[in-house]
């Protein structure tokens, strides 16, 4: 869920670390590594990070087509997460992401539940996500869930993360199909205790306290929902920042809150995918 200005197009809370061109070189020869926060800021860097995924296709029991992105990690077998775009689509930035995820030990599987090229406005956003069907957007969900259960180089554990839009996914995917850990970047947690009772992974949330639609409202509703269900292998973080947080291409980028998120977010994925 975004508003018509969420995801990061407004005022920054903090600017994005800058690359040098000597980092640009290095980076692009391969000769070094560079953080991601410094990565996902710099359009060239973000752009040559993300090419090194590879299309792969997934296909519902329906016959409904969906083409994700996947990368690789050096050491196999490995772990597996799934990353759902925000309102914006499977752009670079999302692929950038994954690549970290794969240098970090997993393998990552970027899906596109979009089909169509990302948006640049907000106007191109909201227009793509009103145009999903839940329905089939579940069944991609669920079939990423066995592809990546059943891929030949995973151990079997996957876990999924999503920003905004793909933030509400990560935990529809969640409720919907068997998973091992699920994390949400403020995302749309507007649930009953009936609609979360079929939640069985250990699920992270992450929040700003800023953020009009994903707000303390909702998501103090989730946790209710949450503990009527039964539910008590949650944890839910609140920051002094304002929706899209995380994301350093956007306005709205907090650079020590998105830091201390990522952490949380690989500490807690090592903990229930290793």
């Amino acid at each position: 869920m975004c508003t018509l200005d969420g995801c990061g197009v407004n005022d920054h809370l903090g600017p994005p670390p800058k690359a040098t061109d000597e980092d640009r070189r290095l980076f692009l020869k391969g000769a070094v590594a560079l953080p991601l926060a410094v990565i996902l800021a710099d359009p060239i860097l973000v752009h040559a990070a993300g090419s090194t995924l590879s299309p792969v296709t997934i296909t519902t029991p329906g016959g409904e087509k969906m083409t994700a992105e996947i990368a690789m990690p050096a050491t196999l077998p490995a772990p597996t997460v799934i990353l759902i775009h925000e309102w914006w689509g499977l752009n670079d930035q999302i692929r950038a992401v994954a690549a970290e995820y794969a240098k970090q030990g997993y393998i990552a599987l970027a899906v596109d539940l979009y089909g169509k090229p990302p948006a640049t406005t907000a106007d191109g956003a909201k227009a793509l996500m009103s145009a999903v069907n839940p329905a089939i957007a579940t069944e991609k969900l669920q079939e990423s869930v066995k592809f990546l259960k059943n891929h030949k180089d995973s151990t079997g554990k996957v876990g999924t993360v999503g920003w905004c839009f793909g933030g509400g996914w990560s935990l529809n995917t969640a409720l919907a199909a068997d998973v091992d850990a699920v994390v949400v970047y403020y995302g749309n947690v507007k649930k009953t205790a009936e609609q979360v009772s079929t939640l069985n992974a250990p699920l992270m949330g992450h929040f700003g306290t800023l953020d009009k639609s994903i707000n303390k409202s909702m998501v103090n509703g989730f946790e209710e929902s949450l503990k009527e269900a039964g539910k008590t292998d949650y944890q839910i973080f609140w920051y002094e920042a304002d929706h899209a947080f995380a994301n350093p291409t956007g306005g709205r980028y907090d650079a020590e809150d998105a830091k201390l998120s990522w952490e949380r977010t690989m500490g807690f994925f090592d903990t229930h995918l290793s």
